[in-house]
């Protein structure tokens, strides 16, 4: 099947944009490889220390023979996403020996859970645990002992860290090496009931816990299609797993095989040998635009329009929320996963998974199936589930869909596109998910009621004061501001004023993440409110309590219903006393150096641009 043709000019448009940038970093990555402090070029006593943790493999490292293999480590036991990454670091130098290469842990990165800090001071520190995970990547590798490397990384801001910092050693073979999904607990849509129930007063504290409980119940990835396992599919679709690893269950056979055939294929992929595939040249521009399809097709996270943006950017490469939304219009939906629908991730794996998407999405047009893939010699290999004949790895076709509530072909969709959309205006820019939005709250246009912390909504919305149609606009919410939280707790009560039939919409610079749902949401606002180093700052910070405004996902535009005489001459409103404590004044730097939301919302890459 031919490329579609609105993918092919996307293409197009990504690569003339990044022509000089992609250049600059391929020429860095052939300067890295001919120029890099490897093991043979170390002097004796820098090689001593670097050996002298392991006796094991220390003849092994000494000789130089093989592969010496980095890796990169997010273990906490405190995320159940990354508690089973324990022993894997052990079992993997097991795994490099049968094959005659060693492997070390090169570092640890931290691993922040938004699901614990939703709401709380600590969830200001999250975006910018990206940048800390990209800066701790890269002095883990930067020892110049590694002639290779596997990622251990499945969460929110932990994948998009990982590969910016990875990426500056894209000389590099590396594979990112998932963990897989918790088994389903309490079903997500009896969780957000209970929720919401307790966001009316209707449920007590002790039954919420009970059921979050119920939900997240053991080690694993969270179920529900959010920031972590878009972060998984998005691998899959760039060829950055072994094939349809993403979605396997921790603890079992399948999910132990995945993992050492990992360590044996980054193994193969050394410039030493006839199969060298660095990781810069893997993540092109071909492998950024099918990240953007399969973000679109399977109604992702709209934290993937800052963390791809950010990906890109760190391979030389331009991609921006234009491009999402053209490419929004010609790519099918053909997944429903919580919060898009009822089923969880598991769900999705046994009707047909990750394979089923991307052999529809390349038989369809899609998808670029030339991509140089890490995982596997082809992307075609993609296109297969994984199973286990005995005990060794086999893949089968997946067949048809195994529940058309949950997957389906793009001749057959549950929606013509891909329900991502860029909103502009006189608020300045903004993206929405519609994905998950009944069509008739496609355009909400009511009054403002402006905040400056989502605390202040939840006390208005409990002093009754939201019961009626009204455009919430949280602001001073970007990452120059305070980091750019996610405002997660504001989806139940806005939920419940929705459920009493009034138009309801959220208007922020701040982000609603992987588990926005049925209310409208205007987010990511550019310019934010805050001034920037440039003097700047966006006009969201000039509405007022009562402007009209119209939220309108049909046309594609955010607008304040104002004369636009009386618009131009307010004063934006003064920004709240910087926070402190939790550690966010450590974090002041990052605010300070952060670029728009649509570059990626970083300060690492702001100074990093070749």
């Amino acid at each position: 099947m031919p490329l579609n043709p609105i993918v092919s000019a996307v293409t197009d448009r990504v690569i003339e944009r990044s022509r000089l940038g992609r250049a600059r970093y391929l020429d860095l990555l052939t300067r890295e490889r001919d120029q890099w402090i490897g093991r043979p070029m170390l002097g004796c006593a820098n090689l001593a220390h670097a050996y002298a943790g392991t006796e094991e493999d220390r003849p092994a490292m000494k000789a130089g023979d093989g592969m010496n293999i980095g890796i990169v480590t997010a273990f906490n036991d405190m995320l159940s996403a990354h508690a089973v990454y324990y022993r894997y670091p052990e079992q993997m130098k097991v795994w490099a020996r049968e094959i005659g290469a060693t492997a070390q842990v090169a570092g640890g990165v931290p691993a922040m859970c938004d699901g614990v800090t939703q709401g709380y001071a600590g969830m200001e520190l999250s975006l910018f645990s990206r940048d800390t995970i990209a800066l701790s990547t890269a002095i883990a590798l930067s020892h110049g002992t590694f002639e290779g490397a596997l990622l251990l990384g499945i969460c929110d801001k932990i994948v998009p860290g990982l590969l910016m910092g990875a990426l500056r050693f894209g000389h590099l073979p590396m594979l990112l090496v998932p963990g897989g999904p918790m088994p389903s607990g309490l079903p997500n849509k009896a969780k957000a009931a209970v929720r919401e129930r307790y966001a009316s007063g209707e449920a007590s504290r002790e039954e919420l816990l009970d059921s979050e409980i119920a939900a997240y119940h053991t080690q694993g990835t969270c179920t529900f299609f959010g920031t972590a396992n878009t972060n998984q599919m998005m691998m899959e679709v760039m060829g950055l797993h072994v094939p349809n690893a993403a979605f396997v269950n921790p603890g079992t056979k399948l999910r132990q095989e995945l993992t050492r055939a990992a360590v044996h294929r980054v193994a193969e992929l050394g410039w030493r040998g006839e199969n060298y595939r660095p990781i810069g040249h893997c993540v092109d521009e071909r492998a950024i635009v099918n990240a953007a399809v399969g973000l679109l097709a399977t109604g992702g996270s709209t934290n993937h329009l800052l963390h791809l943006p950010a990906i890109a950017r760190a391979a030389g490469i331009v991609i921006d929320w234009e491009d999402l939304d053209r490419l929004s219009r010609a790519v099918p939906l053909i997944a429903r996963v919580y919060p898009n629908g009822a089923a969880d991730v598991n769900g999705f794996e046994a009707a047909g998974g990750m394979a089923f998407v991307i052999r529809e999405l390349l038989a369809s047009g899609h998808l670029h199936g030339d991509i140089l893939t890490a995982g596997s010699d082809s992307f075609a290999d993609a296109a297969a589930k994984p199973t286990l004949d005995g005990d060794t790895l086999a893949w089968r076709d997946p067949g048809p869909s195994g529940d058309d509530t949950i997957l389906r072909t793009p001749a057959d969709p549950f929606a013509p596109d891909g329900g991502m959309r860029i909103l502009a205006g006189n608020i300045g820019r903004a993206c929405i998910k519609v994905s998950a939005v009944e069509q008739d709250r496609w355009i909400v246009e009511a009054p403002a009621a402006v905040f400056s912390d989502q605390a202040e909504v939840l006390a208005a919305f409990q002093a009754g004061q939201l019961d009626r149609d009204v455009v919430v606009v949280v602001r001073f919410q970007g990452p120059r501001a305070n980091g750019m939280p996610e405002l997660h707790k504001l989806t139940p009560p806005l939920g419940v004023l929705q459920n009493k039939g009034y138009r309801v919409a959220l208007v922020t610079d701040g982000r609603m993440s992987g588990a926005s749902g049925k209310v409208p949401a205007a987010i990511h606002v550019s310019p934010e409110a805050l001034p920037g180093i440039d003097g700047a700052g966006g006009a969201i910070a000039l509405i007022r309590d009562g402007d009209l405004i119209r939220v309108d996902a049909v046309n594609g535009t955010l607008e304040a219903l104002v004369d636009p005489a009386e618009w131009a001459a307010r004063t934006p409103a003064a920004a709240p006393p910087a926070a402190s404590g939790f550690g966010r004044e450590l974090f002041g730097m990052f605010r300070g150096l952060s670029d728009e939301a649509e570059r990626g919302a970083s300060a690492v890459l702001a100074g990093a641009d070749l």
